[in-house]
């Protein structure tokens, strides 16, 4: 499985004999390495957005029938078993089904397979039973036990395992949780509790910890808080927290066992969570990581993965350039680190060495909000872009200004760049998500290039559109579709944007208007792309961009956060010259 693989068409298939366990499958031409594949949940990020890197990759992935980890937000169609949540037992009995059939690669979301996504994890207050499709019952504790480590403790597996730090407040919106107690219980988490260090940084401590003060008094926290909620909250922490200690000890001595621990959400300062990361930390160490973020982790770790299983040579050095000036600082009030953390975290989990000067074999670009004593501006970011590409550097860029700039930074980007060039580009999330999407693309790539000869080209065109969803999500539909949409649905519709069941917006409507807009506001990076150009080997050779489209638009889960669309990419042809 560690040989160079062959081009791959994505394709859909079903699963011989399961008749609810549909995959989706890249075949490929011969026979390469399979990846059995089970995301976080079905938001793009980490469903579409890995299956092009996966493609762009040349590996074979599978995948269970979306329908088998779809959320529904309060007032949505509940799933085919009645839940608003991932069918565990069917995905387990979907897992054990591959592993039979011979897969031994596996990168799979704890999240999903033990709570049915990242939502209900966060509302799980007591390890519950898992319905089979064959109308078995189990713990969770029969669960891994049976399944889960035997599948581990298979020395021919490789498994990547991905899973979450509970954020500070549940979901809004989700089992009757609203915005003011989602509030009221973040503010009441955000409080600092007793540092523990040592010997005292035990899960127990931890958890008994939680109602504590940082001097060791018990909070009190607003009246509207009621002692059920908080009692509720406390427990499913510490479910996640003993749920990821007890399969952290289970596979300490497994080597064929890698972690990805995600930060769902957190704050600058000491809370909640702190000792919980400490913890955490320390025993992941050697293993894998607990970085900031979480949605962008299954593309992460599937670059993790590639890097391990598929890459021979030595690894890229990487040279971060910083513009703004506020670097040393956390991105927003939902990230714990400051940016230059979050960025060395990152790249150490993917083995990448940064280096100051010098010869070095890909650049990040970072954008930071405007501080004091900057040395270089957006303006000089731009420029570095197009000296890159004038010298064939592959570059990424992450955008963790937060919309500092106003229109001005992704206008010129738009319209002095070749947006096409780059090896990766992230700007819709906090710094946290941003530097995870970046690097992730932008790393395979590099690694997928160095690795062969020569890439297919439905391989380029894969690549191309995890490149061209960046764009058009964070240039395009977060800054202008998005706030249409919200306005059309809230003000025309009299709608909720945050879930349009809630208030029975039409659907129809709404997508129709989506399509218009983005058809409009998308039609600048549109037309930059096809004008540019791709790096198709580290040589610095060059392929034009094709026309890209964009067809079948919808809201997943119902609200205006994200939109899903099929991006077609024509083939590459001859290089453009302006």
């Amino acid at each position: 499985m560690f040989k160079r693989f062959l081009p791959l068409l994505l394709a859909m298939a079903l699963l011989t004999g399961c008749s609810s366990q549909a995959v989706i499958q890249l075949p490929a031409q011969e026979a390469g390495m399979t990846v059995a594949y089970i995301p976080l949940d079905d938001r793009p990020v980490n469903d579409d957005r890995v299956v092009y890197l996966a493609e762009s990759l040349g590996l074979e992935f599978l995948m269970p029938d979306q329908s088998l980890y779809h959320t529904a937000l309060d007032y949505q169609e509940v799933n085919s078993d009645g839940s608003q949540y991932g069918d565990r037992g069917a995905l387990w009995t979907w897992l054990m089904e591959t592993e039979e059939d011979g897969c031994d690669v596996y990168l799979l979301s704890l999240d999903q397979l033990f709570s049915g996504g990242l939502v209900n994890s966060r509302s799980v207050y007591a390890g519950t039973d898992i319905p089979f499709p064959d109308g078995s019952v189990l713990t969770e504790e029969q669960v891994i036990d049976q399944y889960l480590l035997p599948l581990l403790s298979n020395p021919d597996n490789q498994v990547y395992l991905i899973d979450t730090v509970m954020r500070l407040a549940p979901t809004v919106g989700y089992e009757g949780f609203g915005l003011e107690e989602y509030t009221l219980l973040r503010d009441y988490a955000m409080e600092p509790r007793p540092t523990l260090e040592g010997a005292d940084l035990t899960v127990e401590n931890i958890i008994a910890d939680y109602s504590l003060d940082a001097n060791g008094n018990v909070i009190i926290p607003d009246q509207a808080i009621s002692a059920d909620m908080i009692e509720n909250y406390f427990a499913a922490r510490a479910r996640k927290l003993t749920l990821a200690d007890t399969l952290l000890s289970a596979t300490q001595p497994m080597d064929n066992v890698h972690w990805l621990i995600g930060i769902d959400d957190s704050a600058p300062s000491s809370s909640i969570q702190t000792n919980e990361l400490n913890y955490l930390r320390q025993q992941i160490a050697g293993r894998g990581a607990v970085l900031s973020g979480a949605d962008e982790d299954g593309m992460l770790a599937l670059c993790r993965l590639y890097s391990d299983l598929c890459y021979t040579g030595a690894l890229p050095t990487v040279l971060v350039r910083y513009y703004g000036g506020s670097e040393s600082t956390a991105a927003s009030d939902f990230d714990h680190q400051s940016m230059t953390d979050v960025v060395d975290e990152h790249l150490a989990y993917l083995g990448i060495t940064q280096v100051s000067d010098g010869s070095h074999d890909m650049e990040l670009l970072v954008l930071t909000a405007p501080g004091d004593g900057a040395s270089a501006t957006w303006e000089d970011l731009i420029t570095q872009i197009n000296t890159n590409e004038n010298s064939a550097m592959p570059t990424m860029v992450s955008d963790g200004a937060k919309y500092a700039y106003g229109d001005a930074f992704a206008n010129a980007l738009i319209g002095k760049t070749d947006l096409g060039s780059l090896f990766g580009y992230g700007g819709y999330y906090d710094l946290a998500n941003v530097t995870g999407v970046t690097i992730s693309n932008g790393i395979a790539r590099w690694l997928h290039l160095a690795e062969n000869d020569t890439v297919s080209m439905t391989e380029n065109q894969a690549f191309a559109k995890t490149l061209a969803d960046s764009l058009i999500k964070d240039l395009c539909y977060k800054n202008d579709s998005k706030v249409d949409l919200t306005l059309y649905v809230r003000e025309e519709l009299g709608g909720d944007p945050d879930n349009f069941a809630r208030l029975d917006t039409d659907i129809a409507l709404t997508q129709t208007f989506l399509e218009s807009a983005m058809a409009e506001d998308t039609a600048s990076v549109l037309k930059n792309l096809s004008k540019s150009n791709l790096m198709v080997d580290l040589e610095g050779n060059q392929m034009g961009w094709g026309t890209i489209t964009l067809s079948e638009f919808e809201s997943p889960w119902l609200r205006v956060f994200e939109p899903r669309y099929t991006i077609t990419v024509e083939e590459f042809g001859t290089t453009h010259w302006w």
